[in-house]
């Protein structure tokens, strides 16, 4: 089954990034994915335009400058070994800047982008201060590392968190939109998903995303085999579940962005599905997790 919302592995590339998703991309208006590898001993240079960026390092560490009419900014992101092993420290630069990323030992780099109308000051964010949070219990158990989530990192309009759900659970489960606007309810949010998978004796992992129409915007209808480094791209419609196929646990980063004048994630539960939130205080959280947990404040690094 093929879709436009599905980007396997490698069909996003350009230039050094193995992700380019764009807003003309992906034919919407807010957000936006790259994932850029490099070499030891590299580095790469980018205006951010009408975007703000959290450059969150997947694997490897780097350092960030950011320059403007305001002055420069640099950061040294210790980064981490690998989607599974760390919360990662992270940064933000504002919109209308130039960027350079450069890494000692080279590795791969998720900048995580929003047009937005607001220039915010550029930042370091520590691992220290990511809130880990375990949501759902029993099959439905996962982790979220929310870096990016609105009302714990200020943006003007991105939204970026991490999940990670054991081998053989669901996650984004129950299915939910945020594709219509209903104050204090709902949000417009556009999401990027980006998926990689812990391998098990040299077997790559893979798992399984869908998304169904809410009868709003393009009616979008998926059904998806994901595996490291794929793509999908939700512009509507109910998404969920994820799914880990036993064995290998699945990573994924969700970018989103939207219209609204408030910068939060609100969403509905599919109606069909919301009861499955009910039997969550009766069942243990899977005994897995967490993966891992943010360093403590005095064992994380600061910036320069």
């Amino acid at each position: 089954m093929t879709s436009s919302y599905h980007l396997p592995a490698g069909t996003a590339s350009r230039g050094p990034c193995a992700v380019d998703v764009s807003p003309g991309s992906a034919g919407w208006d807010h957000s936006a994915l790259r994932v850029l590898h490099l070499p030891p001993g590299g580095s790469h240079t980018f205006d951010t335009g009408d975007s703000e960026w959290i450059v969150l390092p997947l694997s490897g560490s780097c350092t960030v400058g950011c320059a403007d009419d305001f002055g420069h900014s640099a950061f040294r992101l210790a980064g981490r070994t690998s989607v599974f092993t760390a919360v990662s420290d992270f940064a933000y630069v504002p919109r209308d800047a130039r960027t350079t990323l450069s890494s000692d030992g080279g590795g791969r780099f998720a900048l995580t982008g929003a047009r937005c109308a607001r220039r915010l000051p550029a930042r370091y964010g520590p691992a220290a201060d990511v809130p880990v949070e375990l949501r759902g219990t029993g099959g439905c158990s996962r982790q979220v590392n929310n870096f990016g989530a609105a009302g714990v990192f200020a943006c003007d309009r991105l939204i970026a968190v991490e999940v990670i759900t054991p081998g053989g659970n669901w996650s984004s489960f129950p299915p939910h939109k945020h594709d219509e606007h209903r104050p204090g309810e709902e949000s417009v949010l556009e999401e990027i998903y980006y998926f990689e998978f812990a391998a098990h004796d040299g077997t790559p992992g893979l798992g399984y995303q869908r998304v169904s129409p809410s009868g709003r915007g393009r009616g979008t209808d998926l059904l998806a085999e994901v595996r490291d480094g794929d793509v999908v791209l939700i512009p509507d419609g109910w998404h969920g579940p994820s799914m880990a196929v036993p064995g290998h646990h699945m990573y994924y980063l969700n970018v989103m962005a939207g219209p609204d004048p408030e910068r939060a994630w609100l969403i509905r539960d599919h109606p069909d599905h919301a009861w499955i939130r009910g039997t969550w205080p009766g069942q243990p959280v899977d005994p897995r997790l967490p993966l891992y947990t943010a360093p403590s404040a005095a064992s994380a690094p600061s910036s320069p």
